[in-house]
């Protein structure tokens, strides 16, 4: 399935507590990117409503549908998720999953770059990158920030981070910035070809944690270790 951007491209991240939306039409960007909570799966949809109607287009017009594919909010991934493919499915629109780490990569271009988000539970998703090169160094992977190696060949000073885990109290130890990405950084991620466009039916998340919560006892146990 190959993704016509010349066409409307209608760009999904609900992977945050964030509602980012991005639509590209006829040469211009639009952007809805406001902090919902736990209101997103019912903001969405007209959101998404109002950014077509100032473009002057429907669903049956886009050329492809990007969307956050993870690791994120486990809900507000599932929230976008099903919307894209719900929008997509009858018009059999082309889908393309981008992954959470590499839109916060992308914001830095540098040979060594740390993308680090807060994954709750105190733990971070994160993966390292060559973004001037376009080549990711590592795994996804989750786990303790202080706990996170550099890729091979490289030293400390060379790395570069960025992610809202730089904002936690246990940060990684690299220097940082806590910025984050929106609909348009995965807009644009889309349109450079380098991710493949699937149907409606064959859309995935990038899950990286097998599990999701803890249980009180296992809460307990963890708070004791630290």
């Amino acid at each position: 399935m190959q993704a016509d951007f010349s066409r409307p491209t209608l760009a999904i991240d609900t992977s945050t507590g964030y509602l980012s939306l991005s639509l590209h039409s006829d040469g211009q960007t639009l952007l809805h990117h406001v902090e919902a909570g736990n209101r997103q799966s019912e903001q969405i949809l007209p959101q998404i409503g109002a950014l077509f109607a100032q473009a002057g287009i429907s669903a049956a017009d886009l050329g492809a549908i990007v969307y956050a594919q993870g690791p994120g909010a486990f809900t507000g991934l599932r929230i976008g998720a099903g919307v894209a493919q719900g929008l997509a499915a009858p018009f059999a629109t082309p889908l393309i999953g981008v992954p959470c780490l590499d839109a916060v990569a992308c914001q830095i271009s540098a040979p060594c770059v740390l993308a680090a988000t807060d994954a709750r539970m105190g733990e971070v998703f994160y993966a390292w990158f060559d973004t001037a090169d376009h080549r990711r160094l590592s795994d996804y992977q989750v786990g303790k920030a202080a706990e996170i190696a550099l890729p091979p060949g490289f030293v400390a000073i060379e790395a570069k981070g960025v992610g809202n885990a730089f904002a936690l109290a246990d940060a990684p130890p690299f220097a940082g910035t806590p910025d984050m990405p929106t609909a348009a950084d995965y807009l644009r991620l889309a349109q450079s070809g380098r991710y493949a466009a699937t149907g409606a039916a064959q859309a995935e998340l990038l899950y990286v944690r097998n599990k999701i919560a803890l249980t009180a006892q296992e809460q307990a146990a963890r708070k004791a270790l630290t």
